[in-house]
């Protein structure tokens, strides 16, 4: 398990489906997210149940409290580049509103960077994220992602269109 100041990052199991599937159709946490058409909990259950094994090449891990008892949230990466020595952080999201606002997900990022970093031995992780999710770009700039690019009105939810921001971070620079 990898483990942070306030965070455990671990595998998921079958049992944290019904968890998931809470969050995926909570509005306020996929409200940044892609959307994509709703399942059914069965759906997510068998799903979680058939759960592809994670590698360095991809991976998702729950994010739960130190206490063991209680899972938070997701972080996953994917599309590990090892001859360039880059990840992207592809999606975390505290799921647990009772857990917004507390550092658990700058907590979960910097252990996931840290891994990125010391166990795979790249050198780079890189993120998209919604320029106005002001919360998930102030946590990225706090663990200390740099905006490197802009993909301008590439992002549209409620007939809106957002810029999205690419985000990136060096191993020396993580804080």
């Amino acid at each position: 398990m990898l483990t942070g100041r306030r965070v455990r990052l671990r595998a998921l199991e079958p049992a944290d489906s019904e968890a998931m599937w809470r969050w995926y159709h909570d509005p306020e946490v996929g409200r940044w997210m892609d959307s994509t058409p709703p399942i059914s909990l069965a759906q997510n259950i068998e799903k979680g149940q058939n759960r592809p094994r994670n590698t360095f090449e991809q991976m998702v891990l729950g994010i739960e409290t130190l206490d063991g008892r209680r899972l938070i949230g997701y972080v996953a990466l994917g599309d590990t580049d090892f001859v360039h020595g880059e990840v992207t952080l592809q999606s975390i999201a505290i799921g647990d509103r009772d857990h917004w606002g507390g550092g658990y997900g700058s907590d979960a990022l910097r252990v996931i960077c840290r891994y990125a970093f010391e166990e795979m031995g790249l050198h780079r992780v890189m993120l998209w994220v919604v320029a106005d999710n002001t919360a998930a770009v102030r946590a990225y700039q706090q663990v200390g992602f740099v905006e490197e690019g802009r993909r301008r009105e590439a992002f549209r939810r409620a007939g809106k269109r957002y810029d999205f921001l690419m985000m990136g971070l060096l191993s020396p620079e993580l804080r």
